[in-house]
């Protein structure tokens, strides 16, 4: 299945570009890189320079770019769990 803005959810985000747009802490915001790796409190993002920086997903809002150009803006408490964990509460009909 291709990455489309209304299955993003059922997706692992690793590889994907990636933008904060909001955070509770100020500094991260308008932050940009590669998603590297994801738990499931967390994301990290390998920023230009090569350095890589962990925030906790409930605690920003994210423009994710997927693999065809599109935009997506997801809040990061949508996004909590690993994406097997997503993926069944979608199915119960809850995010």
């Amino acid at each position: 299945m291709k990455h489309k803005p209304w299955n993003i959810f059922f997706h692992e985000l690793i590889g994907l570009k990636a933008r904060i747009l909001k955070a509770l802490n100020p500094s991260l915001e308008k932050l940009e890189g590669v998603i590297t790796w994801e738990t499931r409190r967390t994301l990290t993002l390998r920023v230009p320079g090569g350095r890589e920086i962990t925030v906790l997903k409930g605690e920003i809002v994210l423009e994710v770019t997927l693999p065809s150009g599109e935009k997506v803006v997801l809040r990061g408490d949508d996004i909590l769990g690993d994406p097997a964990e997503r993926t069944k509460r979608l199915k119960r009909g809850r995010r």
